[in-house]
């Protein structure tokens, strides 16, 4: 059976590597902005919900001053400024103020703790913080002129869900590619559209998926400085919002609130999640609650700058299982493979060159050109891809292989629970067995026996969960920023108790 492509091919060439790259990009950040402030100066560029808001003229003289302000503290090409601001417009102008000084851009996580934030500022080198509370730096206008596709344009940390965070190493080519392939696949627009950004700016879907290519197209990006459930629903109706992008947990929250009928979601008409499996159910919901939106899944890490594969929204329904098929520059390929599934290695423009002052990392990471993800695949021979684990996070069940996101997206169709994390359970026999850690649905109390009952009719024997926690309804599972979940921290913290069976 062929691969599947449905995305515009057009304008690619692959260089003397084998790499697929676009051939019609911006030559860096900077000329993108420019571009966009020449042809629609007074088009609403930035909102903060409830707050101000600024046109894109606005936003480049805002922009340069600050790229003056830092050239005047001796901030020079390829230095590093990180940016501690909470999701904002503030954020924003700081973050294309360094592109047009020349720096990189270091976002900051700003969840995590002083000791973590310090290991970031140091491990950068930052030579400027931008801090809450302090003005931006304000200088004489000044944006760089020869910014090349290899420059450094920013280091965004990993989630550091082992060991500290290593610095993603974008380049502005990365940004590019990613933002090219977000205006293909759908995700970024074609033309002006409002989009909103709940998702924080620190993170790869935020600032790469939603703001970059948001402004390349020249429209409008409005950000919620901090999310609720009602600020949101409330964003998206009085904000005329058209592209939303969360994750699956945020939609489900959102389309159970009493009152969701209340607001208006016409004119939404892109609605993509990622960072976790969508139950068959959800989508459905989804389908039926934003009518006029095509409503699509994707799958990307930060080491490709965000955007990896990307599922057409008619295939949502019909393979809920897979993340998409690769975008028009991505190549994707399985190592190590046992049966059907292998590691998933990736290659493209949008793969950034390393880890910031981590050879031996970069070394392990990046081999040949490709990028070893550390999650575990299948392949078909369409093109579809589906996650089936995180390579360190698989069961070894006396040894049967059990992964487990299957496990997860089978107990996620339970009619009672919202989330769940599956996980190894040491065993002395076995070395390992499989555990459940289950959030019901608000009002549902399940059982064990049942979720097991339900389990045995999805699932082969072995992959069905011998113990089981289950936590309140509001007792949320800790993720990421991404909205992956945090299994290291769940593991601190459990009690199996006694197995099931």
């Amino acid at each position: 059976m062929p691969l599947l492509k449905p995305f515009d091919q057009s304008g690619i060439d692959r260089d003397s590597l084998g790499v697929a790259r676009y051939q019609t990009l911006a030559p860096n950040l900077v000329e993108m902005l420019r571009r966009t402030v020449d042809r629609v100066p007074d088009a609403e560029a930035l909102v903060e919900f409830e707050g101000p808001r600024i046109a894109y003229r606005e936003l480049w003289d805002r922009a340069a001053r600050v790229a003056g302000g830092l050239r005047a503290l001796g901030i020079r090409r390829g230095d590093r400024v990180a940016i501690r601001l909470p999701n904002g417009i503030d954020w924003c102008v700081a973050f294309f103020g360094a592109q047009l000084a020349g720096a990189a851009a270091v976002p900051v996580n700003t969840r995590l703790s002083e000791s973590e934030i310090d290991y970031v500022l140091t491990d950068s080198g930052s030579a400027f913080v931008f801090l809450p509370g302090a003005p931006l730096p304000d200088g004489p206008a000044y944006a760089i002129e020869d910014l090349t596709f290899a420059d450094l344009s920013a280091i965004f940390y990993t989630s550091g869900t082992t060991g500290f965070p290593k610095g993603a190493m974008t380049t502005q080519e990365n940004f590019l590619s990613n933002m090219e392939t977000a205006r293909r696949v759908g995700i970024g627009p074609a033309g002006p559209v409002r989009n909103l950004v709940s998702a924080p700016l620190f993170h790869v879907t935020g600032c790469n998926t939603q703001l970059l290519p948001t402004c390349e197209g020249g429209g409008a990006t409005v950000i919620l400085p901090q999310f609720h459930v009602q600020t949101f629903l409330r964003a998206i109706a009085t904000e005329r919002i058209e592209v939303i992008i969360t994750v699956p947990a945020i939609y489900w929250l959102a389309i159970h609130q009493p009152n969701f009928r209340e607001f208006d979601m016409s004119r939404v008409r892109r609605l993509a999640y990622g960072g976790a499996a969508a139950a068959p159910d959800l989508i459905a919901a989804l389908i039926e609650a934003f009518p006029n939106a095509a409503v699509s899944n994707s799958y990307g890490l930060t080491e490709v700058s965000s955007i990896a594969t990307f599922l057409p929204a008619g295939y949502s329904v019909t393979r809920p299982d897979a993340v998409g098929l690769a975008a028009p520059v991505v190549d994707l390929r399985l190592t190590d493979v046992s049966g059907d599934v292998g590691e998933l290695l990736i290659r493209g423009p949008n793969v950034v060159p390393g880890y910031w002052n981590k050879p031996e990392a970069t070394a392990e990471t990046f081999a040949d050109g490709w990028l070893r993800t550390g999650d575990l695949a299948r392949l078909d021979a369409e093109g579809f891809l589906q996650i089936c684990d995180r390579k360190k996070d698989m069961v070894n069940r006396g040894g049967e292989n059990v992964y487990c996101v299957e496990v997860e997206s089978a107990l996620t169709a339970h009619p009672d629970i919202f989330e769940v994390a599956v996980m190894g359970v040491p065993d002395e026999m076995m070395g390992e067995k499989v555990g459940a850690i289950v959030v019901p649905k608000p009002g549902r109390t399940p059982e064990p026996a049942g979720i097991v009952r339900f389990a045995r009719e999805h699932l082969a024997d072995f992959k069905v969960p011998q113990y089981m926690v289950i936590r309140s309804a509001t007792d949320f599972l800790p993720r990421n920023p991404g909205g992956k979940i945090l299994k290291k921290a769940l593991r601190q913290n459990i009690d199996w108790g006694k197995p099931l069976r």
